[in-house]
């Protein structure tokens, strides 16, 4: 069996679920109260791996990497991506209020059509 299999899995996993969040858009305080959570969580963990750096060695050999470091880059890798496609999602959000903004101003300023005659 392959000493890395646990790790392979659940990265290839985590990529799977960030490419199908990047898919399906989200909209409302769900994924801002996740982000937070998932935020909270990371810093007890990084506080946790800095007070015991032997349990990060000893996490990084039950997952099948050879060190703590090596996880580290992992994880670090794991939340850029997550970082992208939550950046990705909030960008292509703005962009939608903007264009309904945009519209409602242009429709705002619009002449009223009976008073526009035609050939003026």
């Amino acid at each position: 069996m392959d000493s890395q299999l646990i790790i392979k899995v659940v990265l290839i996993g985590l990529f799977v679920i960030m490419g199908i969040i990047m898919v399906i858009p989200r909209q409302g305080a769900r994924p801002l109260a996740i982000r937070r959570i998932v935020t909270l969580l990371l810093i007890v963990v990084a506080i946790l791996a800095v007070l015991n750096p032997d349990w990060l060695s000893e996490l990084a050999a039950l997952v099948g990497v050879g060190r703590g470091t090596d996880l580290v880059v992992y994880v670090v890798t794991v939340l850029f991506f997550g970082h992208m496609v939550a950046a990705r999602n909030q960008s292509a959000a703005t962009d939608r209020r903007i264009t309904d903004l945009a519209r409602e101003v242009a429709i705002s300023r619009a002449p009223d059509p009976a008073t526009v005659h035609p050939g003026e």
